[in-house]
């Protein structure tokens, strides 16, 4: 069963309609924040990038959540669209997607003042690594993994699946342009 307070966090769990995949998704993000020294509460309230500068007002789970709506609105628009030559496993997308930036609750830690900053731990392992290892921890299957492994820039090094390209896009899409302010 899943926790209410995961629930909360993530409404977009009961998008995925594999009721095994949804409660190992869950667990993979109950397993992080027993990991973290990050609250749920710190999640609604920290920036969602480091590299954006001090006055980005997007949590971390705004900037999530964004992710996958429009992975899953992408998703959906090319299997209506294409004619099954490019289907797209929405659950795998949808688990993929919520499962993708997990790895940084071990990735950041909290200064003295309470703000978000890279700890020791993130520094020698980003959170495509550490996400991936929370994920088989919880039977993750290889798919949303690899969706895992491959959204950020390491994945530009492996052949992505439909689905981690969409996930890689709907994440840098809602990310590169912060860059740029």
């Amino acid at each position: 069963m899943i926790k209410p307070e995961i629930l909360e966090l993530w409404p977009e769990l009961e998008w995925i309609e594999d009721p095994g995949l949804r409660e190992k998704t869950a667990k993979v993000w109950e397993l992080a924040l027993g990991r973290s020294v990050l609250s749920i509460a710190d999640l609604k309230r920290i920036p969602f990038t480091l590299l954006a500068g001090p006055d980005l007002k997007v949590t971390f789970m705004e900037h999530k959540r964004s992710v996958v709506h429009i992975a899953r609105d992408a998703g959906q628009t090319m299997n209506a669209m294409y004619h099954g030559e490019l289907p797209v496993d929405m659950d795998v997308l949808i688990a993929g997607a919520i499962l993708a930036d997990v790895g940084k609750l071990l990735e950041y830690v909290l200064d003295e003042n309470g703000k978000a900053i890279q700890g020791n731990y993130g520094k020698f392992l980003r959170h495509p690594f550490s996400g991936v290892s929370l994920a088989e921890q919880c039977g993750i299957p290889a798919e949303v993994c690899h969706i895992i492994a491959a959204h950020a820039d390491e994945g530009n090094l492996v052949r992505r699946t439909k689905e981690a390209y969409i996930v890689h896009h709907a994440d840098f899409m809602t990310f590169k342009p912060f860059m740029n302010r």
